[in-house]
Protein backbone atom coordinates (compact mmCIF):
# COMPACT_ATOMS: atom_id res chain seq x y z
CA UNK A 1 0.00 0.00 0.00
CA UNK A 2 0.88 3.62 -1.01
CA UNK A 3 -0.73 6.18 1.33
CA UNK A 4 -1.45 9.47 -0.52
CA UNK A 5 -4.21 11.11 1.41
CA UNK A 6 -2.54 12.36 4.28
CA UNK A 7 -4.90 15.58 4.55
CA UNK A 8 -8.16 13.11 4.73
CA UNK A 9 -7.01 10.97 7.35
CA UNK A 10 -3.95 9.96 9.34
CA UNK A 11 -2.92 6.69 11.14
CA UNK A 12 -2.64 7.08 14.72
CA UNK A 13 0.86 7.17 16.32
CA UNK A 14 2.53 4.53 18.71
CA UNK A 15 3.16 7.12 21.27
CA UNK A 16 -1.14 8.49 21.04
CA UNK A 17 -1.83 4.70 21.10
CA UNK A 18 -0.02 4.18 23.69
CA UNK A 19 -0.71 6.77 25.76
CA UNK A 20 -5.01 6.20 25.54
CA UNK A 21 -4.69 2.45 26.44
CA UNK A 22 -4.97 3.04 30.44
CA UNK A 23 -7.66 4.85 30.24
CA UNK A 24 -9.96 2.39 28.62
CA UNK A 25 -10.17 -0.31 31.23
CA UNK A 26 -7.57 0.82 34.02
CA UNK A 27 -8.41 4.08 34.37
CA UNK A 28 -12.45 4.25 33.80
CA UNK A 29 -13.71 6.41 36.17
CA UNK A 30 -15.94 8.97 35.16
CA UNK A 31 -13.95 12.21 35.76
CA UNK A 32 -17.09 14.30 37.15
CA UNK A 33 -17.34 11.70 40.27
CA UNK A 34 -15.64 12.59 43.70
CA UNK A 35 -14.61 9.74 44.87
CA UNK A 36 -9.98 9.25 44.64
CA UNK A 37 -9.19 7.92 41.74
CA UNK A 38 -11.64 10.13 39.87
CA UNK A 39 -10.60 13.25 41.60
CA UNK A 40 -7.22 11.90 40.49
CA UNK A 41 -8.61 11.21 36.80
CA UNK A 42 -9.55 14.82 36.77
CA UNK A 43 -6.66 15.91 37.20
CA UNK A 44 -4.71 14.38 34.39
CA UNK A 45 -7.74 15.19 31.93
CA UNK A 46 -7.19 18.89 32.68
CA UNK A 47 -3.44 18.16 32.61
CA UNK A 48 -4.28 16.92 29.10
CA UNK A 49 -5.93 20.20 27.99
CA UNK A 50 -3.49 22.12 29.32
CA UNK A 51 -0.63 20.22 27.08
CA UNK A 52 -2.83 20.36 23.84
CA UNK A 53 -3.14 24.71 24.59
CA UNK A 54 0.31 24.95 25.39
CA UNK A 55 1.34 23.80 21.77
CA UNK A 56 -1.12 27.02 20.70
CA UNK A 57 0.06 29.37 23.20
CA UNK A 58 -3.42 29.11 25.33
CA UNK A 59 -4.17 27.62 28.33
CA UNK A 60 -6.12 24.39 29.10
CA UNK A 61 -9.51 26.74 30.72
CA UNK A 62 -9.11 28.56 27.25
CA UNK A 63 -10.41 24.51 25.43
CA UNK A 64 -13.39 23.25 24.74
CA UNK A 65 -13.13 19.49 23.91
CA UNK A 66 -15.44 18.38 21.20
CA UNK A 67 -15.71 15.38 18.89
CA UNK A 68 -13.78 16.58 16.15
CA UNK A 69 -12.97 19.64 13.68
CA UNK A 70 -16.96 19.59 12.59
CA UNK A 71 -18.59 20.49 16.23
CA UNK A 72 -15.87 22.69 17.34
CA UNK A 73 -16.48 24.39 13.72
CA UNK A 74 -19.99 24.75 14.72
CA UNK A 75 -19.32 25.24 18.20
CA UNK A 76 -17.75 28.33 17.05
CA UNK A 77 -20.37 29.32 15.09
CA UNK A 78 -22.96 29.50 17.83
CA UNK A 79 -21.81 33.32 18.81
CA UNK A 80 -24.08 34.78 15.42
CA UNK A 81 -27.07 35.49 16.12
CA UNK A 82 -29.76 35.00 13.09
CA UNK A 83 -29.40 37.65 10.63
CA UNK A 84 -25.89 38.52 11.59
CA UNK A 85 -23.49 39.24 8.85
CA UNK A 86 -20.44 36.83 8.12
CA UNK A 87 -17.69 36.52 6.20
CA UNK A 88 -16.02 33.26 4.91
CA UNK A 89 -13.39 32.69 2.70
CA UNK A 90 -14.52 30.90 -1.02
CA UNK A 91 -11.93 27.68 -0.05
CA UNK A 92 -13.90 27.22 3.14
CA UNK A 93 -14.57 23.20 4.65
CA UNK A 94 -18.28 22.34 4.01
CA UNK A 95 -18.93 22.63 7.98
CA UNK A 96 -17.88 26.00 7.69
CA UNK A 97 -20.27 27.00 4.46
CA UNK A 98 -23.10 25.30 5.81
CA UNK A 99 -22.65 26.93 9.04
CA UNK A 100 -22.49 30.37 7.41
CA UNK A 101 -26.06 29.88 4.66
CA UNK A 102 -27.59 28.83 8.32
CA UNK A 103 -26.30 32.78 9.18
CA UNK A 104 -29.00 33.69 6.52
CA UNK A 105 -26.53 36.70 5.59
CA UNK A 106 -22.92 35.82 4.64
CA UNK A 107 -20.55 36.74 1.56
CA UNK A 108 -18.03 34.88 0.86
CA UNK A 109 -14.19 36.74 0.25
CA UNK A 110 -12.75 36.18 -2.82
CA UNK A 111 -8.83 34.12 -3.57
CA UNK A 112 -6.43 34.23 -6.08
CA UNK A 113 -5.89 31.50 -8.33
CA UNK A 114 -3.64 29.83 -6.04
CA UNK A 115 -7.04 30.07 -3.13
CA UNK A 116 -5.34 32.47 -1.52
CA UNK A 117 -7.53 34.85 -0.06
CA UNK A 118 -7.04 38.31 -1.77
CA UNK A 119 -6.43 40.70 1.51
CA UNK A 120 -8.50 43.71 -0.38
CA UNK A 121 -11.29 41.94 -1.40
CA UNK A 122 -11.54 41.36 2.39
CA UNK A 123 -11.13 45.07 3.52
CA UNK A 124 -13.61 45.97 0.84
CA UNK A 125 -16.38 43.79 2.30
CA UNK A 126 -15.68 44.13 5.60
CA UNK A 127 -18.64 46.47 7.30
CA UNK A 128 -19.56 47.84 10.38
CA UNK A 129 -22.52 45.30 10.38
CA UNK A 130 -20.18 42.56 10.03
CA UNK A 131 -19.82 40.05 12.97
CA UNK A 132 -18.43 36.66 12.15
CA UNK A 133 -15.37 36.01 9.87
CA UNK A 134 -13.98 32.03 8.88
CA UNK A 135 -11.02 31.64 7.54
CA UNK A 136 -8.89 28.12 7.28
CA UNK A 137 -5.18 28.44 8.68
CA UNK A 138 -4.64 26.34 5.03
CA UNK A 139 -7.00 24.74 2.34
CA UNK A 140 -7.81 21.25 2.35
CA UNK A 141 -8.01 21.16 -1.07
CA UNK A 142 -5.27 22.64 -2.15
CA UNK A 143 -3.02 23.24 0.79
CA UNK A 144 -2.57 26.98 0.65
CA UNK A 145 -2.03 28.64 3.75
CA UNK A 146 -4.16 31.55 4.31
CA UNK A 147 -2.64 35.27 5.41
CA UNK A 148 -4.31 34.70 9.33
CA UNK A 149 -2.15 37.47 10.81
CA UNK A 150 -2.51 39.83 7.74
CA UNK A 151 -6.77 39.08 7.81
CA UNK A 152 -6.35 39.80 11.89
CA UNK A 153 -5.04 42.93 11.32
CA UNK A 154 -7.51 44.18 9.26
CA UNK A 155 -10.15 43.12 12.02
CA UNK A 156 -8.30 45.20 14.77
CA UNK A 157 -8.39 47.82 12.84
CA UNK A 158 -12.22 47.19 12.62
CA UNK A 159 -12.68 46.81 15.97
CA UNK A 160 -10.70 49.58 16.88
CA UNK A 161 -12.86 52.41 14.66
CA UNK A 162 -16.12 51.12 16.25
CA UNK A 163 -14.72 51.28 19.91
CA UNK A 164 -13.94 55.15 18.69
CA UNK A 165 -17.62 55.47 17.41
CA UNK A 166 -19.08 54.26 19.86
CA UNK A 167 -20.76 51.41 17.83
CA UNK A 168 -21.05 48.43 20.17
CA UNK A 169 -21.58 45.55 16.84
CA UNK A 170 -19.14 42.84 17.95
CA UNK A 171 -16.45 41.08 15.71
CA UNK A 172 -15.46 37.14 16.07
CA UNK A 173 -12.40 36.33 13.68
CA UNK A 174 -12.61 32.18 13.42
CA UNK A 175 -9.76 30.53 11.99
CA UNK A 176 -10.02 26.49 10.94
CA UNK A 177 -6.38 25.30 12.03
CA UNK A 178 -7.51 21.54 10.88
CA UNK A 179 -5.34 21.23 7.98
CA UNK A 180 -1.95 22.68 8.75
CA UNK A 181 -1.28 21.44 12.72
CA UNK A 182 1.56 19.82 12.38
CA UNK A 183 3.23 21.70 9.55
CA UNK A 184 2.52 25.18 10.78
CA UNK A 185 3.01 27.13 14.36
CA UNK A 186 -0.84 28.08 14.88
CA UNK A 187 0.09 30.35 18.29
CA UNK A 188 -3.39 31.94 18.53
CA UNK A 189 -1.87 35.23 19.56
CA UNK A 190 0.27 35.68 16.57
CA UNK A 191 -2.71 34.37 14.36
CA UNK A 192 -4.29 37.01 16.16
CA UNK A 193 -7.74 34.99 16.47
CA UNK A 194 -10.46 34.73 18.99
CA UNK A 195 -11.66 30.75 17.63
CA UNK A 196 -9.22 28.13 16.90
CA UNK A 197 -10.92 24.70 15.62
CA UNK A 198 -8.15 21.91 16.61
CA UNK A 199 -8.34 18.19 15.00
CA UNK A 200 -6.36 15.36 16.18
CA UNK A 201 -6.88 12.73 13.08
CA UNK A 202 -4.88 14.99 11.00
CA UNK A 203 -1.63 14.67 13.01
CA UNK A 204 -1.79 11.39 13.77
CA UNK A 205 -4.03 11.48 16.43
CA UNK A 206 -7.15 9.37 17.04
CA UNK A 207 -10.99 10.32 15.18
CA UNK A 208 -13.59 11.89 16.89
CA UNK A 209 -11.68 14.57 19.17
CA UNK A 210 -11.13 17.92 18.54
CA UNK A 211 -11.23 21.26 20.21
CA UNK A 212 -11.95 25.21 20.22
CA UNK A 213 -9.68 27.32 21.59
CA UNK A 214 -12.13 30.13 22.80
CA UNK A 215 -11.06 33.90 23.71
CA UNK A 216 -11.65 35.19 26.66
CA UNK A 217 -13.75 37.92 25.15
CA UNK A 218 -16.11 35.44 23.49
CA UNK A 219 -19.70 34.10 24.67
CA UNK A 220 -20.73 31.01 23.29
CA UNK A 221 -24.04 29.08 23.06
CA UNK A 222 -23.96 25.55 24.07
CA UNK A 223 -25.30 22.91 21.66
CA UNK A 224 -25.47 20.30 23.78
CA UNK A 225 -26.87 20.59 27.44
CA UNK A 226 -26.76 18.22 30.24
CA UNK A 227 -24.51 17.88 33.11
CA UNK A 228 -22.64 21.20 32.36
CA UNK A 229 -18.57 20.02 31.40
CA UNK A 230 -16.81 21.82 29.63
CA UNK A 231 -17.72 24.96 31.35
CA UNK A 232 -21.42 24.44 30.37
CA UNK A 233 -20.23 24.60 26.66
CA UNK A 234 -20.28 21.00 25.63
CA UNK A 235 -21.88 18.41 28.07
CA UNK A 236 -20.85 14.86 28.03
CA UNK A 237 -18.56 12.52 30.15
CA UNK A 238 -15.31 13.78 28.92
CA UNK A 239 -13.25 11.89 26.33
CA UNK A 240 -10.83 11.37 28.49
CA UNK A 241 -8.85 8.61 26.52
CA UNK A 242 -8.82 10.48 23.08
CA UNK A 243 -8.02 13.92 24.70
CA UNK A 244 -4.89 12.03 26.21
CA UNK A 245 -3.99 10.56 22.70
CA UNK A 246 -4.26 13.94 21.40
CA UNK A 247 -2.58 15.66 23.92
CA UNK A 248 0.46 13.56 22.79
CA UNK A 249 -0.46 13.58 19.18
CA UNK A 250 0.28 17.43 19.01
CA UNK A 251 3.06 17.44 21.20
CA UNK A 252 4.90 15.11 18.77
CA UNK A 253 3.85 17.10 16.13
CA UNK A 254 5.26 20.54 17.64
CA UNK A 255 8.35 18.68 18.31
CA UNK A 256 8.78 17.50 15.01
CA UNK A 257 7.39 20.21 12.59
CA UNK A 258 10.86 21.44 11.18
CA UNK A 259 12.02 18.12 10.34
CA UNK A 260 8.65 17.08 8.64
CA UNK A 261 8.42 19.86 6.82
CA UNK A 262 11.60 20.03 5.27
CA UNK A 263 11.17 15.66 4.79
CA UNK A 264 7.72 16.23 2.94
CA UNK A 265 9.27 19.29 1.00
CA UNK A 266 12.18 17.23 -0.48
CA UNK A 267 9.07 14.43 -1.56
CA UNK A 268 6.94 16.85 -3.35
CA UNK A 269 9.66 18.70 -5.63
CA UNK A 270 10.75 14.63 -6.29
CA UNK A 271 6.80 14.04 -6.70
CA UNK A 272 5.50 16.84 -8.60
CA UNK A 273 9.34 16.55 -10.69
CA UNK A 274 9.01 13.03 -12.04
CA UNK A 275 4.87 13.97 -13.07
CA UNK A 276 6.01 17.54 -14.91
CA UNK A 277 5.85 16.22 -18.52
CA UNK A 278 2.81 14.23 -18.24
CA UNK A 279 0.58 15.64 -20.80
CA UNK A 280 -1.28 18.72 -20.15
CA UNK A 281 -0.55 18.56 -16.59
CA UNK A 282 -1.23 21.51 -14.55
CA UNK A 283 -0.27 21.88 -10.60
CA UNK A 284 -2.40 23.95 -8.49
CA UNK A 285 -1.42 26.41 -5.64
CA UNK A 286 1.87 28.21 -5.23
CA UNK A 287 4.88 26.17 -3.55
CA UNK A 288 5.41 29.72 -2.28
CA UNK A 289 2.13 29.52 -0.06
CA UNK A 290 1.05 25.86 0.15
CA UNK A 291 1.86 23.23 2.86
CA UNK A 292 5.00 21.20 2.46
CA UNK A 293 2.72 17.76 2.12
CA UNK A 294 0.46 19.09 -0.71
CA UNK A 295 0.57 17.57 -4.54
CA UNK A 296 -2.78 19.16 -6.32
CA UNK A 297 -2.91 18.99 -10.10
CA UNK A 298 -5.10 18.78 -13.06
CA UNK A 299 -5.10 16.86 -15.65
CA UNK A 300 -7.89 18.11 -18.73
CA UNK A 301 -9.37 15.79 -20.37
CA UNK A 302 -9.25 12.64 -18.18
CA UNK A 303 -11.74 11.34 -15.52
CA UNK A 304 -9.69 11.60 -11.69
CA UNK A 305 -12.35 9.12 -10.42
CA UNK A 306 -11.45 6.64 -12.89
CA UNK A 307 -7.77 7.65 -12.40
CA UNK A 308 -8.22 6.88 -8.66
CA UNK A 309 -9.89 3.82 -9.00
CA UNK A 310 -7.12 2.55 -11.68
CA UNK A 311 -4.31 3.46 -8.98
CA UNK A 312 -6.17 1.89 -5.78
CA UNK A 313 -6.38 -1.56 -7.96
CA UNK A 314 -1.99 -1.02 -8.09
CA UNK A 315 -2.04 -0.07 -4.27
CA UNK A 316 -1.80 3.73 -4.71
CA UNK A 317 -4.53 5.67 -2.63
CA UNK A 318 -5.22 9.11 -2.80
CA UNK A 319 -8.10 11.86 -3.61
CA UNK A 320 -10.22 13.79 -5.78
CA UNK A 321 -10.19 16.82 -3.24
CA UNK A 322 -11.68 17.29 0.11
CA UNK A 323 -12.73 13.34 1.31
CA UNK A 324 -16.54 14.23 2.48
CA UNK A 325 -17.43 16.22 -0.40
CA UNK A 326 -15.38 14.10 -3.14
CA UNK A 327 -17.53 10.82 -1.72
CA UNK A 328 -20.58 12.94 -2.26
CA UNK A 329 -19.69 13.33 -5.93
CA UNK A 330 -20.07 17.38 -5.53
CA UNK A 331 -18.37 19.39 -8.09
CA UNK A 332 -15.45 21.48 -5.78
CA UNK A 333 -16.36 25.09 -5.16
CA UNK A 334 -12.95 25.39 -3.73
CA UNK A 335 -11.43 24.38 -7.47
CA UNK A 336 -14.47 26.98 -8.94
CA UNK A 337 -13.16 29.65 -6.91
CA UNK A 338 -9.67 29.48 -8.58
CA UNK A 339 -11.18 29.69 -12.22
CA UNK A 340 -11.11 25.97 -13.04
CA UNK A 341 -12.91 24.95 -15.55
CA UNK A 342 -15.23 21.97 -15.74
CA UNK A 343 -13.28 19.83 -17.73
CA UNK A 344 -10.30 20.85 -15.45
CA UNK A 345 -12.10 19.80 -12.26
CA UNK A 346 -13.00 16.56 -13.57
CA UNK A 347 -9.35 15.44 -13.85
CA UNK A 348 -8.65 17.01 -10.58
CA UNK A 349 -5.96 15.13 -7.82
CA UNK A 350 -5.18 15.66 -4.64
CA UNK A 351 -2.14 13.81 -3.14
CA UNK A 352 -0.86 14.71 0.48
CA UNK A 353 2.02 13.16 2.30
CA UNK A 354 3.00 11.98 5.15
CA UNK A 355 4.33 9.57 7.77
CA UNK A 356 3.75 6.64 5.49
CA UNK A 357 5.89 8.18 2.98
CA UNK A 358 9.44 8.04 1.21
CA UNK A 359 11.87 8.61 -1.39
CA UNK A 360 10.97 4.95 -2.21
CA UNK A 361 7.31 4.61 -2.39
CA UNK A 362 7.02 8.47 -3.78
CA UNK A 363 9.06 7.05 -6.68
CA UNK A 364 7.30 3.84 -6.78
CA UNK A 365 3.95 6.38 -6.63
CA UNK A 366 5.19 8.07 -9.38
CA UNK A 367 5.30 5.54 -11.61
CA UNK A 368 2.03 4.37 -10.81
CA UNK A 369 0.29 7.24 -11.52
CA UNK A 370 2.45 7.87 -14.67
CA UNK A 371 0.99 4.32 -15.96
CA UNK A 372 -2.17 4.75 -15.32
CA UNK A 373 -2.75 8.29 -16.71
CA UNK A 374 -0.44 7.62 -19.82
CA UNK A 375 -2.86 4.48 -20.31
CA UNK A 376 -5.96 6.16 -19.79
CA UNK A 377 -4.66 8.82 -22.63
CA UNK A 378 -4.07 5.78 -25.25
CA UNK A 379 -7.62 4.64 -24.74
CA UNK A 380 -9.40 7.69 -25.40
CA UNK A 381 -7.19 8.21 -27.88
CA UNK A 382 -8.07 5.00 -29.33
CA UNK A 383 -11.92 5.58 -28.89
CA UNK A 384 -11.32 9.17 -31.04
CA UNK A 385 -9.98 7.41 -33.75
CA UNK A 386 -12.21 4.42 -33.89
CA UNK A 387 -15.19 7.06 -34.28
Amino acid sequence: MIYLDHAAATPLSEKAMKAMLPYFAEKFFNPSAAYLPAVELRREYEDAKDRIAHVIGAKGADLVMTSGATESINLAFSTVAAGAEVLISAVEHQAVVENAKRSGNFQTIAVDQHGRVLLEDFARKLSPQTQFVSVCLACSELGTVQPIADIARLIAAERERRAFAGERTPLYFHCDASQGLGLLEAKVNRLGVDLLTLNAAKIYGPKGIGALYVGRSVRLTPLTVGGGQEMGLRSGTENVAATMAFATAIEEAEKHISFERKRLSQLKMRLMKSLADLPNIKFLGSPKTQLANFVSLCLPGLDAERLIFALEDRGVYLSTGAACAASKGIKSPTLRAIGLTDDEIAGSLRITMGKLNDEQNIEEAARHIREVVTSEWARIMKGRNEQ
